[in-house]
């Protein structure tokens, strides 16, 4: 490796920031049309279900992007990867805010898409390259902090923004943001040759290891578990707590809020023990989605029990990126991608069950069965950490 190269004999903090910068205004990106629906709608003429698609094509081109972004790059240095993706996160907004018809909308969805799915699964191998094995999870976590970031705010502030100066105008706010990613990334990511070992076959091929296959099938099993409560959280606090107009927001700032705090907090817990994180995570948040069953319909300890699982459901992701850390120590690019398709299907998978249920039998059963899945999503992370501990040698110990 070149003098010219990344290394990790010193932590780059000012990269990871540049990171994280990227990290916000990409969420922030990605979910902006949550709150732009209506206005957005009308404008572009089509239905509010047919807009929402923008939230589905960017998911659906996530994937594709994920499963080939190491091929796709090459030998290209990924410094000059991760600029392109940055600006053509630029691009995507301009696209979206001066769309003249529903069709050019959703080419800058597509986009963003790109995007998300490109940079998501370069993230670990980026962050094993800026700073010391050691202090991986500490940026991961704090990659992770813009994700929660961006999550608070975005909804909020997409919807004052769309008030005062139009939905377009909101989209075009974020290319300032962009802009200042794009400028600090260049500054401060040293320059990163492309990974010499790639797995052959493919990003599918790594499934082949057990642990890997065990690792992402609990993994996929946690974001399903987590997304067939979370997407209809809303409701249930209008409809079973009989949260008011004015309790709602508050209640959803409070999950966000408290995620921040837990993509702070979790590093810590991995250091201790990082299998032992993965499967306590899942445990912690099935008795609350039981519990919210249970005192659903009382707004203070609801809110509380929201709260908690917001601290829990946002910092959960750093420790599984953590486990990609370890777990591709030598394919973390091919890794990454995989790990992306993964999370992107199983959010997919998560929510369509969780409606499903929400439909046909109601509220009670459909976060009953986010805690069943939260619980095999458990096991399976136990499983993943004895064969862990098999494959390197161990008979007793489970934690890595």
């Amino acid at each position: 490796m070149s003098s010219n190269d990344a290394t990790a004999d010193r932590a780059n903090w000012g990269g990871v920031l540049a990171m994280t910068l990227c990290v916000f205004a990409l969420i922030a990106s990605e979910f902006m049309p949550v709150s732009l629906l209506t206005p957005l709608a009308a404008d572009l003429g089509v239905s509010e279900g047919l807009a929402g698609y923008g939230i589905a094509i960017s998911g659906a081109f996530a994937v594709l992007t994920s499963l080939s972004i190491s091929r796709l790059a090459g030998s290209i240095n990924r410094k000059t990867v991760l600029l392109t993706l940055t600006a053509l996160m630029a691009v995507s907004g301009v696209v979206v805010a001066l769309a003249p018809s529903y069709p050019i909308y959703m080419m800058g969805r597509a986009l963003i898409g790109v995007v998300i799915g490109g940079f998501w699964s370069l993230s670990a191998a980026t962050a094993m390259r800026l700073v010391p094995a050691a202090q991986v999870p500490r940026a991961l976590a704090i990659f992770n902090g813009g994700n929660a970031l961006a999550t608070v705010v975005a909804a909020p502030l997409g919807s004052y923004l769309g008030g005062v100066i139009g939905w377009r105008g909101a989209f075009l706010c974020l290319l300032p943001v962009a802009a200042i990613a794009l400028a600090w990334q260049w500054l401060c990511l040293p320059s990163m040759a492309a990974e010499r070992r790639q797995s052959r076959g493919g990003v599918l091929a790594l499934l082949r290891r057990r642990v890997v296959m065990l690792g992402m099938a609990a993994c996929g099993i946690f974001f399903m578990g987590q997304f067939a409560l979370f997407t209809y959280v809303r409701p249930f606090l209008e409809k079973v707590t009989g949260a008011g107009e004015s309790a709602v927001p508050l209640v959803l700032l409070a999950i966000g809020a408290s995620g921040v705090v837990g993509t702070l907090a979790i590093g810590a817990f991995i250091r201790r023990g990082l299998y032992r994180t993965l499967v306590a995570v899942p445990i912690l948040m099935a008795v609350i989605a039981a519990a919210l069953v249970a005192l659903g319909p009382q707004l203070w300890p609801t809110a509380a029990l929201f709260s908690a699982w917001g601290l829990l459901a946002t910092a959960a992701p750093v420790g599984w990126w953590s486990w990609l850390a370890r777990t591709f120590t030598n394919n973390a690019e091919a890794g990454g991608g995989l790990m992306v398709a993964v999370v992107q299907c199983s959010i997919a998978l998560g929510s369509s069950l969780g409606g499903v249920l929400l439909d046909s039998v109601g509220f009670a059963c459909t976060f009953l069965a986010s805690a069943g899945l939260l619980l095999f999503a458990a096991l399976l992370a136990y499983v993943t950490a004895a064969d862990a501990a098999s494959a390197s040698g161990s008979a007793v110990a489970v934690e890595a």
